[in-house]
């Protein structure tokens, strides 16, 4: 029985909408596993399930240590099975450098940035504005056609993080003016990441954008640290080394792999819409792993970005001049 364009639509937006949840879900587990591994072993982590292994190491070495190592199983991947895709035009350098420094590098940098300005919570809070950014520039700048079903989505979305971290119901954010400049460079730049990719998804492969992504991250944080040298000597520690390409692999590789992914069957929008998934389902991770509280305003902050998933999923609500997803 032959397939008809609704039948190859649907399933091409379910695809997408697929890897946008595997995104979110891999940056969840990648933010866990790095909390395991890195907290301190004492009074309070000893009595975890599953005690951390207490390794040392600054939030930004862990960025650039592990863009390292994401970087180098992308392109021996690639080198070995997809050689082909490695192969790009002279012209189309600057932008793929671009989108490593700035949709890769300078994400996680300012969110580390926001964290240690403010908290956590709030950092994640400020950088799940970025769907509010996207929305913005698909219906402005890509002409995608304006429909309430994407701002409402958007703010279903942006309120439920809000309940999650626990800026509506709970306990509060501390923000600072510096703290809250860092953290809206977040969403800006995240926003970026999502932007770039949709509109370069019918341009190059995924793991091109991606390998190429990474090696100018890679080179970004060498500048940034000074060199490659502190790098690998962060790395020389057996421990330190298995654990950082765990979380460069579950954290890295395949979640920005499969949004990437994403974006050439859904819209931006759509997208970063169900990337705040991720805060959710850090939340409930975390209810089970660390045992800490998942309150009412948490579980209705998480039907709230469920249902803002679901809104947005809502056929024909965006028309965009982009080409059709290949």
């Amino acid at each position: 029985m032959e397939q008809t364009a609704a039948d190859r639509d649907r399933r091409d937006r379910l695809t997408g909408y697929g890897l946008a949840v595997l995104a979110a879900a891999c940056w969840a587990t990648g933010g866990l596993a790095a909390k395991w591994l890195f907290s301190p072993l004492d009074a309070t982590t000893s009595g975890w399930p599953f005690p951390p292994l207490g390794i040392a190491i600054d939030p930004v070495m862990l960025s650039a240590t592990r863009a390292l190592l994401a970087f180098g199983m992308l392109f021996t991947y690639m080198v070995i099975a997809r050689r082909d895709a490695l192969r790009v035009k002279l012209r189309e350098l600057p932008f793929l450098i671009f989108f490593g420094v700035v949709g890769l590098a300078l994400v996680h940098f300012t969110y580390f940035k926001a964290i240690s300005l403010t908290s956590v919570a709030t950092a994640i809070l400020l950088e799940y504005l970025a769907p509010v950014l996207v929305l913005l520039v698909s219906v402005v700048v890509l002409r995608d056609r304006f429909t309430w079903s994407l701002p409402m989505s958007v703010v279903m979305s942006v309120t439920g993080c809000a309940l999650v971290v626990g800026a509506i119901g709970g306990t509060g954010l501390r923000v600072s003016p510096e703290g809250l400049a860092w953290g809206l460079g977040s969403a800006v730049f995240f926003a970026g990441y999502t932007i770039m990719g949709r509109w370069a998804a019918h341009r190059f492969s995924s793991w091109t954008l991606l390998t190429y992504g990474l090696g100018a991250a890679t080179l970004f944080w060498f500048v940034v640290l000074g060199g490659p040298a502190p790098v690998f000597a962060t790395l020389s520690n057996p421990k330190t080394l298995a654990a950082v390409t765990f979380i460069a692999f579950t954290s890295t590789v395949v979640p920005f792999g499969a949004f990437l992914k994403a974006l050439r069957h859904i819209r931006a929008t759509e997208a970063s819409v169900t990337a705040t998934l991720e805060p959710v389902l850090a939340a409930v991770l975390a209810w089970l792993l660390f045992g800490e509280s998942l309150g009412t305003a948490q579980i209705l902050g998480g039907l709230l970005v469920i249902g803002a998933i679901m809104v947005s999923q809502r056929p024909g609500s965006t028309v965009s001049e982009l080409p059709p997803a290949v």
